[in-house]
């Protein structure tokens, strides 16, 4: 059922870990070269950057080969047959991605993966274009079509594209706006317990990676699917109005709500820190901030100027805290976690973090130019230092 066999992704993930290792010097360079040649492997790869240019330009050259279709053979079609000929480029691009995987053995290259959205968004636009009558369609298959290629091709951003196609679903069962909220919870929580309940199967193969970023962003989205303050449903509407009040919504399922969001943060903690998952602490970590930071608007408190800076204290005195208390640990080590980096992974991301930066701004701290003063003359120049003239 996935494009690529088992073998194939044990050894880029065996090849993954032995430059890691090698990075942080626990193999030698001949131990990494040997042991290289002992996990051979036929997939083709390409760093992170030429991956992104290839992704954007395969978007580029499959919407202007629809495009240009369109323009020479069909200059003023129905919207029923615009629907069919882009249900047809949808199948041609998801042919495309199984072609390049299977024939040209392409693994996250980009190309493979601009054929594979382009064909989810080719089959939304042409659902999009029968009737108005079936926009239900519309999401159910965006959502399907993703699942499908993150089980496929193992793609990590087709899960939270599910998850994002799902949030329109709702709007079409139910106009209350508390059931949509529950709505929504309730599937990523079934999402949740099919995802726990195999990924015990897994917890030392090569998709033990793909189900943990999967069960944290389910545990996430349940999160803000329950804060009314960040909900999904309607974030921009949070963002350009005022925060939202419990007159929106029943005063049971208000302060419910908000009982939620202190409770959900524990748990979902427990829950990494049992398993030592990352994703899943990193989630827990992350929906306790928002809790703390959406507290004032859920109360209905005045927010004061001086509330980041707190928050920016506390979290400051809480990581020197834990970071000291694991210290002090045999060999920096308490119950299986330490302070210490182990892995140059980190560390590339934090280099490729700077790196992206430093592209989006890269005049943040270049000066600007110097408004001319009138009012300064200097006298053109007559006299220099130690007595030399103009002329010297």
């Amino acid at each position: 059922m996935r494009a690529y066999s088992e073998s194939s992704e044990e050894a880029l993930r065996a090849r993954d870990l032995l430059k890691e290792w090698a990075g942080e010097g626990f193999v030698t360079q001949e131990q990494y070269q040997r042991l290289e040649q002992e996990t051979p492997c036929d997939l083709r790869r390409t760093n992170v950057f030429l991956r992104l240019v290839l992704l954007l330009f395969t978007l580029i050259l499959t919407v202007a080969v629809a495009g240009l279709f369109f323009a020479v053979f069909l200059s003023h079609p129905g919207k029923q047959t615009a629907g069919v000929f882009l249900l047809i480029f949808a199948a041609l691009s998801y042919g495309a991605a199984e072609i390049a995987v299977a024939q040209a053995r392409l693994y996250r290259y980009g190309i493979e993966e601009g054929f594979a959205v382009c064909s989810a968004g080719f089959l939304c636009a042409g659902l999009a274009a029968f009737s108005q009558r079936m926009d239900i369609l519309i999401p159910a298959a965006g959502a399907i079509l993703s699942l499908w290629i993150w089980h496929r091709f193992g793609f990590p951003y087709a899960f939270p594209a599910a998850m994002i196609f799902t949030l329109w679903l709702p709007r079409h069962w139910t106009p209350s706006r508390p059931a949509q909220h529950l709505t929504i919870a309730a599937l990523y929580a079934i999402s949740l317990f099919i995802v726990t309940a195999v990924r015990p199967r897994h917890r030392f193969t090569y998709l033990n990676q793909k189900y943990s970023i999967a069960e944290a962003l389910l545990w996430l989205g349940i999160y803000l699917a329950i804060n009314l303050q960040l909900s999904p449903l309607d974030l921009a509407k949070n963002w350009l109005a005022a925060p939202r009040t419990a007159t929106e919504f029943s005063r049971p399922f208000y302060w419910a709500t908000w009982v939620l969001t202190w409770c959900l943060p524990p748990v979902v903690l427990a829950r990494g820190l049992r398993g030592k998952d990352r994703f899943v602490i990193a989630v827990g970590v992350l929906t306790a901030i928002l809790t703390l930071v959406t507290n004032k608007p859920y109360l209905g408190w005045l927010r004061h100027s001086w509330d980041p800076m707190l928050l920016g204290a506390l979290l400051i005195g809480a990581a020197l805290f834990i970071r000291r208390w694991l210290a002090q640990g045999t060999d920096g080590i308490r119950h299986g976690f330490t302070a210490h980096r182990l892995s140059a992974k980190d560390g590339l991301w934090m280099n490729v973090g700077a790196t992206v930066i430093g592209l989006v701004t890269p005049n943040a701290i270049v000066p600007g130019p110097r408004a001319d003063n009138p009012a300064v003359r200097f006298g053109g120049g007559d006299s220099g230092g130690g007595g030399a003239t103009s002329d010297f």
